[in-house]
């Protein structure tokens, strides 16, 4: 029987690609994701950058969103620590108290971290689907690079070891 997670997957639109590699790749695994982010469909996406859609409105929908899904996912790709809504994403996470996780994309690099990361984040993983589903699960509080090497955390928050 799968393990199902409620997640959020904050990501770059561009990368909407990526948000279905990471949710079949968890699948292989035997975990269902159901992700409660947007993926704006072109007719949307298209009202979204002509600014037809108030910006209180897409936050209430977003907050919403996130308040159903235990954990964030923040896709880390190498535009997203360009976009604005993902740093909201991860401070409006932190607000709700939800556990924030990293992934880096294939081809993602250190320097893609959103800044809001670098101060929120619970745990940053290499895409490998072991390592993903521990970081979900809370099992493990691991910072690495997008090789899978350790790195230190920006932030100072309290963290539990991973079990070898």
């Amino acid at each position: 029987m799968a393990s199902r997670r409620h997640v959020f997957i904050s990501h770059h639109h561009a990368d909407d690609g990526h948000v279905g590699r990471l949710t079949e790749m968890l699948g292989r695994r035997g975990y269902e994701i159901r992700n409660s982010s947007i993926r704006a469909k072109p007719a949307n996406q298209r009202r979204l950058n002509e600014g037809r859609i108030n910006e209180r409105t897409l936050k209430r929908l977003l907050r919403m969103k996130m308040s159903w899904a235990s954990t964030v996912v923040v896709l880390i790709g190498k535009e997203t620590h360009q976009r604005p809504w993902v740093n909201w994403e991860i401070e409006k996470a932190k607000e709700l108290g939800k556990r924030i996780v990293g992934v880096y994309e294939r081809g993602g690099t250190e320097n893609d971290k959103p800044a809001a990361f670098e101060k929120y984040g619970d745990a940053l993983v290499a895409w490998n689907s072991d390592k993903v589903i521990d970081a979900i699960e809370g099992k493990c509080n691991p910072f690495e690079r997008p090789d899978g090497q350790p790195r230190k955390p920006a932030n100072d928050q309290p963290r539990g070891s991973c079990a070898a």
